[in-house]
């Protein structure tokens, strides 16, 4: 479903931000990024979505090579980034349905998608606000909602726990696994551990750029018979 090959992101007078990392997931997994401040995810995540393009390397979704066929390659994916940034000038289910239209979701799916993931989230009785008068997290909420819309094959979530309440945040992990179960993919980058643990297949570590693990978490945990928090800690002590 996603595969990164030989992937490196470098800028001008500066260090690799990501460093010739190889990652595969396939259908139907949950894969956890964790990694220090600066380690290079959300970098790592907008060149999986085409924000930005990689020095070297290839990145491809549902085999469709992001580079070469960016129109097609988005087809397969919504991205939440870290940063809820969207046009708050419009209210919310204007927002909700552009979306929509991005993807060419039928007038019939969208009416049942938005109605389910708004009350599911909470936030229904806001969509005809202007998106300025919410909340960090009620945006955060429909950023997520945008991305269910398509009900694409891969979620790429930046950070998508960061502002959310618990009730909503066990609404999304209940969603992402449900995704996966009906055969949907999962990239999540996080700084949970405890997240990650819970709800992730394998987990990938990365620090300075470089990938030190992506494996199941019990196999990493074994590999020095601790904690995912004391091998995370380990991995990454000279952050």
């Amino acid at each position: 479903m996603l595969v990164l090959r030989d992937v490196s992101k470098s800028y001008v007078d500066t260090k690799k931000a990501v460093d010739s990392l190889s990652l595969e997931v396939k259908k139907g997994e949950i894969i956890g990024f964790i990694g220090p401040n600066g380690a290079g995810k959300t970098t790592t995540l907008k060149m999986m979505t085409g924000i930005i393009q990689p020095t070297k390397g290839s990145i491809k979704i549902a085999q469709e090579d992001i580079a070469d066929s960016p129109v097609e390659a988005k087809k397969n994916f919504a991205y939440v980034p870290d940063q809820p940034t969207v046009f708050d000038s419009i209210i919310g289910i204007d927002y909700l349905n552009f979306m929509a239209d991005m993807y060419d979701v039928s007038l019939q799916d969208r009416k049942n998608r938005i109605e389910t993931f708004t009350e599911a989230f909470q936030i229904d009785h806001a969509l005809t606000q202007k998106i300025h008068a919410y909340s960090h997290g009620m945006r955060q909420k429909l950023l997520i909602v945008g991305a269910l819309l398509s009900n694409p094959k891969l979620f790429i979530l930046d950070e998508p726990m960061v502002g959310l309440d618990p009730h909503s945040a066990k609404v999304l992990k209940d969603l992402m696994k449900e995704h996966c179960q009906k055969g949907g993919t999962v990239f999540f980058s996080s700084h949970g551990l405890d997240v990650v643990e819970d709800l992730c297949d394998r987990v990938a570590i990365i620090h300075k750029g470089k990938l030190m693990a992506c494996d199941k978490v019990e196999a990493i945990k074994k590999r020095r018979d601790t904690t995912l928090e004391e091998v995370f800690l380990e991995m990454t002590k000279d952050a």
